[in-house]
């Protein structure tokens, strides 16, 4: 498969396909990509706001750290997804950790780019109410996951939870994340996920396939329960 340019990835993306074309010209000129190693950080808890953050290509997780020093994830971001919108428009500093889970590519826009979309474009505004909206839907789940639900559940929901067509455009049944990232993301090592894989294999909701999980039925994972 071609490697997607950063000026694909804008074009490619539901808000940038509702832009007039003078927004979108603007859009192209100030957007820039980064590069970010497996393991490195492309955001920090705690340092101002600059940009609106999208992934060209790679995997993420938004996460921070309890008291006592114990790692808690909120969610991954997969290619396709744009994070950060809601500090923007709160105007604070950043209150997570985002760390790249493999070699990642970055879009970023920055924060000027961003207010003036903001204040001209109905369309962008309309796209934002719907990704917060979506947003918070997904945490609100991930709390009745988190709270209530065993591994082999939260491992269901996890891979259930990348096929949001809106904060996640564009994921493939086959999903290329490694055991290990799905442990991260649910809370989990990568043994028991393993055995939760095998588990949801029998239930005929994935199969195990080289370079992947192939999600074969999205409806059952959203609705099992171990």
């Amino acid at each position: 498969m071609p490697t997607q340019t950063l000026l694909d990835h804008l074009r490619a993306t539901i808000w940038g396909r509702v832009l007039s074309r003078d927004e979108m010209a603007r859009v192209e000129a100030d957007c820039f990509e980064q590069f970010v190693p497996k393991g490195g950080f492309v955001c920090r808890k705690g340092e101002p706001l600059e940009n609106w953050v999208g992934i060209i290509d790679g995997l993420v997780k938004i996460n921070n750290f309890s008291p006592s020093g114990k790692s808690v994830t909120f969610t991954g971001v997969t290619a396709g997804g744009w994070f950060g919108e809601g500090s923007l428009l709160k105007d604070e500093f950043r209150k997570y950790d985002v760390m790249a889970l493999r070699d990642t590519r970055v879009a970023r826009m920055p924060r000027a780019t961003f207010e003036w979309l903001l204040e001209g474009s109905l369309p962008f505004n309309r796209f934002l109410l719907m990704q917060l909206n979506e947003r918070l839907g997904q945490f609100i789940g991930q709390v009745e996951t988190d709270r209530m639900l065993d591994v082999d559940t939260r491992v269901a929901r996890c891979l259930a939870a990348m096929f949001n067509a809106h904060l996640y455009p564009g994921v493939e049944p086959l999903v290329g994340l490694s055991q290990e990232e799905i442990g991260y993301l649910s809370g989990a090592s990568r043994q028991r996920v393993n055995g939760a894989l095998q588990l949801l294999e029998k239930a005929g909701l994935v199969r195990l396939d080289y370079g992947g999980i192939r999600v074969l039925n999205v409806e059952g994972l959203r609705e099992f329960q171990a």
